[in-house]
């Protein structure tokens, strides 16, 4: 078998996936009450940080709130984070994992509601051995418990 030292993996990975490993560490170590918050202003610097590199894949993030008064935050590869009114941080699918109302004007759609689907999601829990150790970049590493439900 000859080897090419053309090929290249299909997967792309970005340096927003470390920033995001560690702002959902960050979040988990603050206070239930400032998670929220705290998780915006995370997100809003990565957004800011990945702009200054347009030659990275661009990486995007929309805030919502959910009909229960949780905090959605909504990537753009189909998977969302959501900081539930206790405090719990959740790692959801973008579609399976909401019951969505969507709003239609002037030739375009937008959501219009977002109820989470807690039962259906994975809550992040912080694990002593797993801490972001400014190297791992697998927000999963911080995974948790299969939904059971807000706390």
């Amino acid at each position: 078998m000859t080897q090419n030292s053309n090929l290249q993996t299909g997967v792309l990975s970005s340096p927003a996936d470390a920033l995001l490993a560690r702002a959902i560490s960050e979040t988990l170590r603050a206070a239930a009450s400032d998670r929220a918050r705290l998780f915006e202003k995370l997100v809003r610097d990565i957004e800011r940080d990945m702009a200054a590199h347009p030659e990275e894949r661009p990486w995007t993030c929309v805030i919502y709130t959910g009909t229960d008064g949780s905090r959605i935050f909504r990537g753009g590869i189909g998977h969302s984070l959501v900081i539930d009114p206790t405090g719990g941080l959740w790692r959801a699918r973008s579609y399976e994992d909401f019951e969505t109302t969507y709003a239609f004007s002037e030739g375009t759609c937008k959501i219009s509601t977002l109820t989470p689907l807690f039962e259906q999601m994975r809550e992040y829990v912080p694990q002593p051995c797993a801490a972001w150790d400014g190297h791992r970049s697998d927000p999963e590493s911080m995974a948790g418990r299969q939904g059971s439900g807000i706390r």
